[in-house]
């Protein structure tokens, strides 16, 4: 089913789980059975994300069309610009097609590893709004999601040069969005109110991850320009010596999140699982979805 259909079809909230794709054989096993686990929850579609040039681009294909053909969970496979070519991703594409599959995230993504600044590949794009263009002049029967930034990309030099950056990944056509992890609720309400004023009208859907790990969680923040609130980090610093209370507040505090974001009206809810499913099942049941 495409992701842009779930939104109108019903009242309950489009809910959804990310996971990376590990490294080896025995982690895609371990993978396989977190989602299973997660498959109570009766997510609305899981995603999956992307390695450049091969690094894990073959196992998200698989993941992909596994999950979906052996669970029966809609999926989404994130799709990036670096490292490949036109070319490469057209042939990208044509296996998501052929496996089944229905809805992309297009990304620009991230450096690779080892590296501070994106580059465009030769014969590849510099934007993601160029690859939903791509997708969308090929004439891929998929439904295309894109990204955004409720503090900001990094990159971005203002949050006005930030938005016009997603007016022209809306405008090539993609089609829902899905936000970087944050923690103040009135970051997202205040980056939504500038989106719809700026003429965007298609669905923004919140991510959240629950905090497990206060060093783990300092360094993803840091590098996608994502804050703690200074509440949280006076929350965490008292627990900080006990993983499990760490674990609890942050599950507390990703709930609060959700009601609040839920009840002004959001979409739904992205869940950055981290690929482990006790935080996110402890959210999950504390919302009652």
């Amino acid at each position: 089913m495409r992701i842009a259909d779930m939104f109108d079809a019903g009242d309950d909230p489009v809910v959804s789980f990310e996971f990376f794709p590990p490294k080896t054989e025995d982690g895609t096993e371990a993978l396989f059975h977190t989602v299973e686990r997660l498959r109570g929850c009766r997510p609305s579609f899981v995603s999956v994300t992307y390695g450049a040039g091969g690094s894990t681009r073959d196992r998200t294909l698989g993941l992909v069309a596994r999950i979906k053909n052996d669970l029966g969970i809609e999926t989404m496979a994130h799709l990036t610009c670096v490292g490949s070519t036109k070319a490469e991703i057209r042939e990208v594409l044509k296996r998501l097609v052929d496996a089944g599959i229905e809805n992309v995230l297009a990304l620009r993504g991230d450096p690779p590893k080892g590296e501070t600044e994106f580059k465009k590949p030769e014969g590849g794009f510099g934007y993601a709004s160029e690859l939903v263009e791509f997708i969308r002049d090929e004439g891929f029967p998929l439904c295309v999601g894109a990204a955004f930034y409720p503090e900001k990309h990094v990159e971005a030099p203002d949050h006005e040069v930030d938005l016009q950056n997603l007016v022209a990944k809306v405008e090539a056509g993609a089609e829902f969005l899905v936000s970087q992890l944050f923690f103040d609720n009135q970051d997202f309400f205040a980056f939504v109110r500038r989106a719809r004023s700026a003429g965007i009208d298609i669905p923004m859907v919140p991510g959240l991850m629950p905090v497990t790990n206060v060093a783990q969680t300092a360094r993803f923040t840091e590098m996608c320009g994502s804050r703690i609130p200074q509440e949280l980090l006076r929350r965490l610093k008292i627990v900080e010596e006990d993983p499990a209370a760490v674990v609890a507040t942050g599950v507390t505090w990703t709930a609060q999140q959700c009601s609040e974001l839920l009840d002004a009206g959001a979409p739904g809810i992205h869940f950055y699982t981290l690929n482990k499913s006790s935080a996110t099942l402890a959210v999950h049941a504390a919302l009652g979805l």
